[in-house]
């Protein structure tokens, strides 16, 4: 069990990008697959913002296309998405002592780790060095490895 980043999403979907490939490739095995992975909204929203921001991409992404992407991806039967649950503001608390220093975007990856910690998942699929941070996760960048 594994979530996957936006970076690797976006990677994924941006063919200019050189990760393109390696991501694409793997995101299709994934959708294929009967393994366990994840994504949360957080993640799917970062994905939207990134993909049709004009100061991003060179060629940002209609919102339709970006969503119909995304509902692509939704739809591979072994993906899940992590929800906050009752106990989600004390998992919050215990990663922020746990992690000194959170400020600013940092809070997003929090976010996600705590998400991750509620669900028991401790692997996470990025190319986002900051994830390092969060001495609870192992971080798996694939263009190195697979999770």
């Amino acid at each position: 069990m594994f979530v996957v980043d936006t970076n690797v999403l976006v990677y994924a979907a941006d063919v200019s990008a050189p990760e393109h490939g390696r991501c694409r490739a793997l995101v299709e095995r994934w959708r294929a697959g009967s393994s366990a992975w994840f994504l949360t909204w957080g993640i799917c929203y970062e994905f939207l913002r990134v993909v049709t921001h004009p100061r991003v991409l060179r060629r940002p992404w209609s919102g339709r296309d970006a969503n119909q992407f995304l509902a692509a991806v939704a739809a591979a039967p072994a993906l899940g998405m992590l929800v906050q649950t009752e106990r989600h503001r004390d998992v919050l608390r215990d990663v922020a002592a746990e992690v000194p220093g959170l400020a600013g975007n940092l809070w997003h990856d929090a976010h996600t780790a705590a998400l991750m910690r509620e669900h028991g998942i401790r692997r996470i699929c990025t190319r986002d060095t900051d994830f390092h941070r969060f001495p609870f996760l192992e971080t798996v960048d694939p263009m190195v490895s697979e999770p």
